[in-house]
């Protein structure tokens, strides 16, 4: 099988690469060019790339750099600094895989006459019901189905997960058997076209005019303070928020043009609801209906019980209070009958 892995410089991806060569699969690697501005992490550093080159010289495959700087610009950059602007909080890094890697490389990948794309994330591609699905890796501590939810069965059918069977410990001591630079490499944390030196606030402070903003106890109106930018105030947040009274508080309402931050103590705080953006709505595989499902709100939180309603614009109703959600994140649903495998995902809509 010809394969192209997705190779981003760090060692997951190293190691998928070479899982398939051992294989005896015609293995051929690119990394992508995602981002032209200053960058000091993830997979758009100068760094990454001379990594992945390495690695793939060191394999013995062939390596190239595809450009998509323009694409990555439109379609994650822009909306990102959009949603900022309007109070919501978006995840980059799902919108890259479902725009980019998982849409523009592919569509590359067959063009070029490739069988598979393959890349170093960790989960599985599985099977239910006769159609092809996306279940979580093995490891728990690095499960990343949540960033992967809004594949179709499609899609799955061209991916290869080499390492969903892995844990990271596996993967690290793969990596260092074959001499692979990568193998003791630091997992990147941050959004790869932020500057950890100067972070949200440069990164958007260069593109915006923060909005100064007043911050009041969403019960009493009482006013509590100011910060100076409500774009970068996120609903949920609980740190550098005002509390003159030494309270705990947590954002549950940021209005960019009212120029209005609301908190609350964490008990004033509490959901048990999720709106869903309409029409954000999207299913792995089989349709998604109205019924239990496990509920998962970020890439490290537990899953919760829940159930979908989809009248109307569509609601998340969870057996356990959570803290609220910010509009902009994904939802992702697991299936009630089978956890570990995903259903679907859906953008979360102002509270």
């Amino acid at each position: 099988m010809r394969v192209l892995v997705a190779m981003s410089g760090g060692v997951d991806s190293s190691v998928a690469a070479a899982l398939l060569r051992d294989q005896g699969h015609d293995v051929v690697g690119a990394t992508l060019k995602l981002w032209g501005g200053a960058g000091d992490s993830g997979c758009c550093s100068v760094a990454d790339v001379e990594d992945a080159r390495r690695v793939a010289q060191v394999l013995g495959i062939e390596h190239h750099v595809f450009a998509y700087t323009e694409e990555f610009r439109a379609r994650v950059v822009e909306p990102y600094v959009r949603a900022h602007a309007e109070g919501r909080t978006p995840n980059p890094c799902i919108d890259c895989n479902r725009f980019v890697k998982f849409d523009l490389l592919a569509e590359r990948a067959r063009r070029l006459g490739f069988d598979a794309l393959a890349t170093g994330h960790y989960a599985r591609i599985v099977t239910r019901h006769g159609a092809t699905a996306l279940g979580r890796g093995v490891d728990a501590a690095k499960d990343q189905s949540y960033v992967l939810a809004y594949l179709k069965s499609a899609m799955l059918d061209f991916l290869v997960l080499p390492i969903g069977e892995m844990r990271k410990s596996q993967v690290r001591a793969r990596a260092a058997a074959a001499g692979l630079r990568t193998w003791d490499k630091p997992d990147s944390q941050d959004v790869c076209f932020i500057e950890s030196a100067s972070g949200r606030a440069g990164f958007l402070g260069g593109r915006l005019t923060m909005t100064p903003a007043t911050v009041v106890d969403r019960d009493s109106g009482s006013v509590l303070g100011q910060v100076d930018a409500a774009e970068l105030v996120t609903v949920g947040q609980r740190r550098h928020v005002p509390s003159p009274d030494g309270a705990r508080r947590y954002v549950t309402r940021v209005d960019v043009a009212g120029r209005r931050v609301e908190v609350s103590p964490l008990a004033g705080a509490l959901r048990t609801r999720v709106e869903l953006v309409p029409g954000s709505l999207s299913a792995v595989g089989e349709p998604l209906g109205d019924g239990p499902v496990w509920v998962q709100v970020s890439a490290h939180a537990r899953p919760q019980a829940g159930r979908l309603r989809l009248q109307g614009n569509g609601v998340v109703e969870l057996a356990v209070p959570i803290r609220p959600v910010a509009p902009g994140q994904t939802v992702v649903f697991y299936h009630d009958d089978a956890p570990d495998i995903v259903a679907g995902a859906a953008l979360v809509a102002s509270p």
